[in-house]
This record gives C-alpha cells, sequence and structure tokens, in this order.
C-alpha cells in the first residue's frame, strides 16, 4: 500500500452546473498531475465527443473546455492508501469537502464516475441527493468493459440539452 496525496484541487467557476465526480487518480494522472491522464481512459473522449470538441491537447486547454460547457471535476477521495490504480484497494480514505464546493457554485447535477465512486459519495453525501440530481454513471476506466459512451452522451443530454 502506498499513501497518496494527490492533491488535485477541483475546477469549477461561478457558472459551473454539472459536477463530474471520479474517485481517485490513477498512477498516469497522478504522473501528468491531472485529471484522467491514462490515454486509454474513455473520459475526454467521450466529454468532448458530446459537444462536437476535439480533446485539448494541454492541460490548461482540458480546463478551459470544462469551464466553457458550466463543468467542475474533482474526485471524492483526497487521499488515500492504494495500490497503483486499482479503486478496489482504496483504504483509509480522506474525502474531499464537497459540500464546501457545492456552497460555492450553482451546481445542480452530479455524475459519478464509477461504481466506487458513487459508493463513496452515497455514504459520506446522502443529504446531497436530496436537493441535487444525482446521476451514477459506469466508469470511464479502461478496465471497465461495461461502459458505454451512448449512456454518457444520454446523461448529458439530460443536462445540457443536444451538446
Amino acid at each position: 500500500m502506498n499513501t497518496v496525496k494527490h492533491g488535485f484541487g477541483p475546477i469549477f467557476d461561478n457558472n459551473s452546473k454539472l459536477l463530474i465526480l471520479g474517485s481517485f487518480p490513477s498512477v498516469k494522472s497522478r504522473q501528468i498531475d491531472f485529471y484522467y491522464g491514462n490515454k486509454q481512459n474513455r473520459f475526454w473522449r467521450t466529454l468532448c465527443s458530446f459537444f462536437l470538441e476535439n480533446v485539448p491537447e494541454t492541460t490548461d486547454g482540458k480546463k478551459q473546455f470544462l469551464l466553457k460547457y458550466g463543468i467542475a471535476l474533482w474526485d471524492v477521495v483526497e487521499e488515500c492508501e492504494i495500490v497503483g490504480s486499482k479503486d478496489s484497494t482504496i483504504k483509509n480514505y480522506k474525502i474531499a469537502d464537497i459540500e464546501k464546493l457545492l456552497q460555492n457554485s450553482k451546481i445542480c447535477f452530479i455524475i459519478l464516475n464509477g461504481g466506487t465512486a458513487y459508493n463513496i459519495f452515497i455514504k459520506h453525501f446522502p443529504q446531497i441527493s436530496e436537493r441535487i440530481k444525482i446521476i451514477k454513471l459506469t466508469s470511464t476506466s479502461p478496465a471497465n468493459t461495461r461502459f458505454t459512451t451512448e449512456e454518457w452522451h444520454s446523461a448529458l443530454q439530460g443536462i445540457f440539452g443536444n451538446g
């Protein structure tokens, strides 16, 4: 087990209406110090394809893309012990201060990227689902064989319309 402090702060601004929460950054994400750094992860391709945009090449470009469309991005786990990138090994975790982020934004939808993010979120923040629509989607991880772009696009269409 390794204790990992990822240090990724949330990406959001006053116009954010959707918060996408992952579980914890993969090894490759931690190496590049930004969300969804594994090029095999489908997150950026799926999100950008919904808005008919190319995936930005840089971290700054990805941040600008998110803010352009009112999307906030963070992880539900701020610090933990983990083996490699396996969510199933997350232990002794510290949760992110999601309530504080919500108090400083217009977020009215939360997408949870995968089962681990969903389970940890529901365990620690059950009261949030009383006031904000929570959407559990299959993980964009390359290890997830059940992922479909259509599921994500359908959820995004419910939030943004046709993109």
